[in-house]
């Protein structure tokens, strides 16, 4: 059938048939043209009784939570009961396990602790979560010594070294509130390349979830969505993915990397790459995880189940001599201790629930997490409704996941098998049941079970603490060395050093140092200046500290200041250079992604997506290629020059100043969301005497000839100059709120 219907789509486990598909259409004319019955509702999305089966039911969620407020385990068996002998629903409910001659008493079994460590909550934002619901999961989790994940939306530092404290912080590609202080305190930094439910889709976050807390930790402006780019915007190729894992062991060396990718066809090859880019986990996420903030189509019919991906993953790391360098996860609709022994059969050593403790915490799986009205104040950021309604309770978390690691030693000791660990890859198992329907029958799950081609030397699980990359970071390690004193001494210092296009993420090491010892800005008052000479190369300035000041003669590679904080940037053509600045590149793509704040002068120009989700850095170039402020949510920029196509597109917070010499620039700006206005007239003097400090301070940073040129003329140029600023903004207070910006 897909051979003829769908050419070129990947069939991994068969099933339907032509004859299944007209049986189906038949059944359903048959009920449609029936007087004697009422038109369904259809049950598709929300539970309706009698309709299509839901993982999630009122006699499930129900289940669950009287077991996890009670504490009784013999409760948890009543859920888990209902789970494990449901309707046939996800491909792992096909796969029976095959129990033990002679079992093992459960005493001979590993300890609850042990089976408790390889367990995360899976990412869910502070912002889509009330903080109520998010601090108890955190706390959880610590309880248990298992790990939570953050989610893209920062963490608020008051919560920094308590037990609300996120030990997996997430990074998406470097957006939302990352600062060099937030991922100093983390055990695990994970890089969401995709979600479950929605693969290739960004996320948003509607406005009115993004209250005065919210706006605050992701550096954005109360009331205003929060739209999240997809990936794709700064991980081109495999390559991008390598230099941001390199960016984050540079800021956090004591942290693992993690990756989380989507169970789709072909994930076993992207997951080979990510290990040789030096990951140090990796996460298969299935169609099941994060449903919450998805669009309808998707949360139906897009993403993979996570045991197509999970089996293929591991499968192709080990045929590729890859899988003892990197632990693998699973994540998406995992509920009991069943559902765990199946995943570590299929190749997983850690496991993601997110979800599930959600339930816990009350929730009643309405699904309507984007309303902001979430009836059990959990999903809201409404004071009234987590008030009156959020009855969680880090114990019912922690009784949660207690639960589900007794099951699992429950289920290891009819296995005849000690440890998760021995049970990891053992397919032989596992058997595939016959299903209950014709086309349930028709499915071939034999693909999961592979891996005879394989030699049976072959590592099943991580065997080492990390994954080292092979760039040792020397130039970074100097820098440190040199600056060791001065950070701990917070007395400043000023060092000069050669950099060649080798020498990658520089700044990030003394950053993290900084951060480590002093958080974002401690050192602002006494910074450390490098100046360097030469070609650096790609993430120059990457996660950059307030007190850290890095000088280059020369040119820069992509990612310039990406999630600076703070301190400065200044990029200058080598001393007596011939050509023109203003046409000439001198910092690659992307820069500036996530900046929270800092300044970024450049004598020259930069290339696509400059200033890609600022949330709050200032800076100035004298030229830029497409989507230049796409996303950015605070700071402003000035390009002293022509700019690229699509300019503005997403931008929700900042302002742009714009140099229109040619009149082209109305024509290259995504008008739907920004609307342009010149500073010539009288009410815009606040603007025009901003303009010219911004010049004035360039000049003197870059001894830019073309900066010279604007400012000593700047009352012949300033009729040339575009401000840019958000349709909803109020000029106003527009400037007067980045001024503020304490960075």
């Amino acid at each position: 059938m897909v051979e003829l219907s769908f050419r070129g789509v990947a069939s991994r486990i068969q099933g339907a048939r032509f004859v299944d598909l007209e049986a189906e259409q038949k059944a359903l004319a048959d009920e449609a043209w029936n007087n004697r019955k009422a038109i369904q509702q259809g049950g598709l999305l929300k539970f309706v009784h009698g309709g299509e089966y839901h993982a999630y039911n009122p006699d499930v969620v129900g289940a669950l939570q009287a077991a996890v407020q009670s504490g009784d385990y013999a409760r948890f068996k009543e859920y888990s009961a209902l789970v494990d002998k449901r309707p046939v629903s996800m491909l792992r409910d096909l796969l029976g396990v095959k129990l033990a001659e002679q079992p093992l008493a459960l005493e001979e079994v590993e300890p609850l602790d042990s089976i408790l460590k390889r367990f995360d909550s899976a990412g869910i934002s502070l912002g889509a979560l009330s903080p109520e619901a998010h601090e108890a999961i955190a706390a959880a989790m610590n309880r248990i010594g298992a790990r939570s994940n953050s989610g893209e939306g920062g963490e608020d530092p008051a919560r920094y070294g308590t037990e609300r404290s996120s030990k997996i912080k997430q990074v998406a590609t470097g957006r939302f509130g990352v600062t060099p202080e937030y991922l100093i305190n983390a055990e695990v930094l994970q890089i969401k390349v995709a979600q479950g439910a929605k693969p290739g889709e960004g996320g948003q976050l509607p406005g009115g979830k993004v209250n005065g807390l919210i706006a605050r930790l992701r550096y954005a402006v109360p009331g205003v969505t929060l739209i999240s780019p997809p990936p794709h915007h700064d991980i081109y190729s495999i390559e991008d993915l390598a230099q941001l894992i390199f960016d984050l062991k540079q800021v956090n060396p004591r942290a693992l990397v993690s990756v989380k990718l989507v169970a789709e066809p072909g994930v076993g090859t992207i997951a080979a790459g990510v290990a040789k880019a030096y990951a140090d986990l990796i996460t298969i996420s299935g169609y099941d995880g994060g449903t919450g903030a998805s669009p309808l189509t998707s949360i139906r019919y897009a993403g993979s189940p996570w045991e197509l991906g999970l089996a293929e993953t591991h499968q192709t790391l080990r045929g590729n001599d890859l899988r003892g360098k990197v632990r693998v996860q699973t994540d998406g609709g995992l509920k009991t201790g069943l559902d765990v022994v199946k995943a570590a059969i299929l190749g997983a050593e850690s496991f993601g629930f997110g979800t599930a403790p959600m339930i816990a915490l009350g929730c009643k799986y309405l699904r309507i997490c984007h309303l902001n009205n979430c009836a059990t104040g959990i999903a809201t950021q409404n004071e009234q409704l987590r008030k009156d309604h959020f009855i969680g309770t880090v114990e019912m978390v922690v009784n949660f996941f207690q639960f589900v690691a007794e099951e699992t030693r429950e289920w290891l000791a009819k296995l005849g098998v000690r440890s998760l660990g021995e049970l990891i890859g053992r397919t032989d198992l596992l058997e595939i049941l016959p299903g209950e329907t014709a086309k349930q029958g028709n499915i071939d799950l034999t693909p999961l079970l592979g891996g005879s081609n394989i030699p049976a030397d072959k590592p099943q699980f991580c065997e080492v603490e990390k994954n080292p990359p092979f760039d040792q970071g020397l130039l970074a390690e100097e820098m440190v060395r040199l600056a060791k004193g001065a950070i701990e001494a917070k007395s400043g210092g000023e060092f000069d050093l050669e950099i060649c296009n080798c020498d990658r993420s520089i700044g990030a090491r003394v950053s993290g140092e900084i951060a480590r010892l002093h958080g974002n800005q401690g050192m602002a008052a006494a910074p450390i200046t490098f100046r360097f000479k030469g070609t650096a190369g790609q993430s120059f300035g990457v996660w950059n500290a307030g007190g850290l000041n890095l000088y280059l003669e020369g040119d820069a590679n992509d990612y310039v200041g990406k999630g600076m904080t703070g301190g400065k940037l200044i990029v200058t053509p080598p001393k007596n250079s011939a050509y023109a600045s203003q046409d000439t590149a001198i910092i690659g793509n992307t820069c500036l992604y996530g900046a929270t704040g800092g300044k970024l002068l450049a004598a020259g120009t930069a290339g696509e997506r400059f200033a890609v989700r600022n949330s709050g850095a200032h800076a100035v170039v004298e030229g830029t290629g497409d989507h230049c402020c796409e996303y950015m949510t605070g700071g402003f920029v000035c390009v002293l020059g022509k700019t690229g196509h699509n300019f503005g597109s997403g931008m929700t917070g900042g302002f742009a100043y714009v140099l229109d010499m040619d009149n082209s620039f109305i024509d290259r700006v995504n008008n739907e969301l920004v609307n342009l206005q010149r500073i010539t007239g009288e009410a815009m003097e606040a603007y025009r005497s901003h303009l010219h400090g911004v010049l004035r301070e360039y000049v003197a940073e870059t001894a830019s000839e073309w900066g010279a040129e604007l400012l000593e003329n700047l009352d012949d140029y300033l009729r040339r100059f575009w401000l840019v600023k958000p349709k909803a903004a109020n000029l106003a207070s527009l400037l007067s709120s980045t001024r503020a910006n304490p960075q």
